[in-house]
């Protein structure tokens, strides 16, 4: 982790600028084509959450400002940031959160969000550590194909962790369709940063073999 300084006096102002909002974070919500993954999931006979969760995740993790954090008057960088995602339960009609540890080596994430999502599933939980904010806060919204998303969060203070949702995907054109919606806070992240995560995330979306 380390502390960043922001050199640019530009770039200061707008991270005051948007700090200082009431409502400091924007969304996107966009549709992704997954058609390519689902076929070699489907081939390999592997697992579609944590498949989702681990693209989501290095997506993420390859863009520094979705790694960024503001702690007090500091912005802070985390050398990675790890997927706290909601899992049905077996208790509960109600979800719980699975926080894995990430992995840029997709065998290793995928044995070990499955043990965290079975361990979950038993004896579900709603809480985070305390302290920290190396996370990414992922939901899945199996049910529903949606074309936008707002999430439930503090805003005094502002949270500055980013929010991905995933939803039900559908056939349209030939190819299959999943809407993914990306929030994250405006002092760090700008649309510039959005474009580039949805250009990632598509990228590992259609070409499954480079990482499966």
């Amino acid at each position: 982790m380390k502390i960043i300084l922001f050199a640019d006096e530009h770039r200061r102002r707008h991270f005051d600028f948007f700090r200082k909002m009431d409502q400091p974070h924007f969304n996107i919500c966009a549709r992704v084509e997954v058609g390519p993954l689902l076929k070699a999931l489907k081939a390999w006979s592997l697992p579609f959450t944590p498949s989702i969760v681990y693209c989501i995740a290095r997506s993420a993790n390859e863009i520094p400002a979705f790694r960024q954090r503001i702690r007090g008057e500091e912005v802070v960088e985390h050398d990675a940031v790890h997927p706290s995602f909601t899992v049905l339960t077996e208790q509960s009609d109600v979800f719980s959160f699975c926080t894995v540890h990430y992995s840029p080596e997709y065998p290793a994430f995928v044995q070990h969000t499955l043990e965290q999502i079975a361990a979950m599933q038993r004896e579900p939980s709603m809480e985070d550590e305390a302290g920290r904010d190396d996370f990414l806060y992922l939901s899945a919204i199996p049910w529903v194909s949606f074309t936008s998303l707002q999430h439930a969060m503090h805003y005094h203070p502002a949270d500055s962790v980013p929010r991905i949702a995933w939803g039900k995907y559908y056939e349209e054109g030939g190819k299959t369709w999943m809407p993914l919606s990306v929030q994250a806070h405006h002092g760090l992240v700008d649309g510039r940063h959005m474009g580039e995560y949805f250009e990632k995330i598509q990228a590992f979306l259609s070409l499954p073999e480079k990482f499966l």
